[in-house]
């Protein structure tokens, strides 16, 4: 045993010796964080560091749930409201079964704007509806009235009989940041408000799936968790202001997968302000048609910026075309706020007014320009497009005659009275063929058929019949 020990002491005392030496004579290129290959080597320290800079959601949840509330609309009979979007997308507040029984009742959100009972809400929770019913976070619950829709932007306006009630401010949606922490609140599977976070993913996203050919479509993403119940609720920053409503989620069940979609707060405070102002949407128009620029677009023109959005043609009398502003111009800017794009441009002029005055920049064969001019009403644009003959893809149409319409049985089309080569004849069309609908939508004047067919990039679904009463259908590339 005192030979054991004696070891086990002999061993200590090597031990103690060899980690001295060690010390004594440790490599230089551990004392100066380097290894000998030159990486950086970082000391394992176990001294706290400084707290985490992590944001706040307390303030901003308590500051909204009691603003948002669930929603109960009642239908007598089946909405067609974006039925042909659910199998892309799935909206918040419709039943996932495509098959209804009569009345149903779909589920959503709202967002107390005003203390006297105003509640903004997406356009297809309650478009349709025979009754509406509210229930705050407190659980009160109220029939509400529709003050006013508005499905270009999917948005719409309720009111309920009560004042005193707590709301949102509004924040600027111009100031969102991708990165930034946001706040999604409403009620999901019939909840009570419930909050879920994320970030900004990305802004001005165009989905398409509005179904209009005025849609103003300009989306911010996040991933902040939205499901069946969620649409109209409060997308909210971490001061508690109101930036968005969200309307849609990328799904292929229905239920959350990382992607949801918001409408702007900017384009939701022009909506509710018009209704309550003047009872209807007061749209602000530029006069422009228009293309976005791609690499493929830039290298056919010859354009060598591809920044701002390229302008087939201006509107002969519209605000554009008076202010000096001409065809294969490029908008970069109005406002100082930069154009990239359809939905950022839409967003823009989806905040305007009639008549409001804004500075438009231009880029003419590599110059900027600057261009005051004030913004047109929806009145003046529809007598500018006024008319009945379109030249478009090398086929000319014609507005229907009344005694067509009542040979046909329809109500409006656009006749094609002669074809040459060019995208339309390629796919197969010929002369005599009624064009009714592109991409679902109807074509109703020569202002819906140019916006249909012109600045698109992509395929579209053309829809129509032949003198003889053949319905055919064209995919055709843009």
């Amino acid at each position: 045993m005192k030979r054991i020990a004696g070891i086990f002491v002999i061993a200590l005392i090597g031990g103690a010796v060899s980690l001295g030496l060690y010390k004594a004579f440790e490599p230089a290129w551990l004392l100066s964080g380097q290894r000998a290959s030159g990486i950086p080597v970082r000391p394992v320290s176990y001294s706290p560091g400084p707290a985490l800079n992590l944001p706040d959601f307390e303030a901003a949840a308590a500051n909204s749930v009691h603003a948002v509330v669930h929603i109960k609309s009642e239908f007598q009979k089946k909405s067609l409201v974006y039925d042909d979007f659910f199998e892309f997308f799935n909206f918040g507040g419709r039943p996932k079964s495509r098959e209804y029984i009569s009345p149903y009742s779909a589920m959503g959100s709202g967002v107390i704007v005003s203390p006297d009972g105003y509640i903004v809400t997406n356009n297809h929770v309650v478009q349709e509806a025979t009754g509406i019913f509210v229930t705050l976070n407190d659980k009160r619950e109220y029939k509400a009235s529709i003050v006013g829709t508005d499905p270009s932007s999917d948005l719409a306006l309720i009111r309920i009989d009560e004042t005193d009630l707590p709301f949102l401010s509004y924040g600027n949606s111009d100031d969102v940041k991708i990165g930034e922490w946001v706040l999604a609140v409403g009620n999901p599977f019939n909840l009570t408000s419930t909050v879920t976070a994320g970030i900004v993913s990305a802004k001005a996203r165009n989905m398409n799936i509005l179904g209009s050919q005025g849609a103003i479509e300009s989306f911010i993403q996040t991933d902040a968790a939205i499901n069946p119940g969620n649409s109209g609720g409060a997308l909210v920053n971490t001061r508690g202001e109101l930036i968005g409503v969200n309307a849609a989620i990328a799904s292929g069940t229905g239920y959350y997968t990382g992607y949801s979609f918001a409408i702007p707060v900017n384009i939701v405070r022009k909506v509710v302000g018009d209704f309550m102002k003047f009872g209807k949407i007061q749209r602000a128009y530029l006069g422009v048609y228009y293309r976005e620029i791609d690499d493929h677009f830039a290298k056919e023109k010859g354009i060598t910026d591809l920044r701002g959005i390229y302008l087939d043609d201006v509107v002969e009398g519209g605000p554009a075309n008076q202010a000096g502003i001409k065809k294969g111009d490029i908008i970069i800017s109005i406002d100082n706020l930069p154009v990239n794009g359809k939905s950022e441009l839409m967003e823009i002029i989806g905040q305007k007014n009639p008549g409001d005055k804004v500075s438009v920049i231009v880029n003419r064969d590599g110059t900027e320009l600057t261009f005051p001019l004030a913004m047109a009403s929806e009145e003046t644009q529809q007598i500018a497009l006024k008319g009945d003959k379109l030249t478009l893809h090398g086929a000319t149409f014609q507005s229907l005659s009344a005694e067509e319409k009542a040979r046909y049985n329809i109500d409006f089309g656009f006749k094609i009275t002669k074809i040459e080569n060019g995208k339309l004849q390629s796919s197969g069309i010929r002369a005599g063929f009624i064009l009714l609908t592109v991409d679902r939508q109807p074509v109703r004047t020569t202002a819906d058929l140019h916006d249909a067919l012109s600045g698109r990039n992509g395929g579209v679904l053309i829809e129509g019949i032949y003198p003889n009463g053949l319905r055919a259908y064209y995919g055709i590339g843009l």
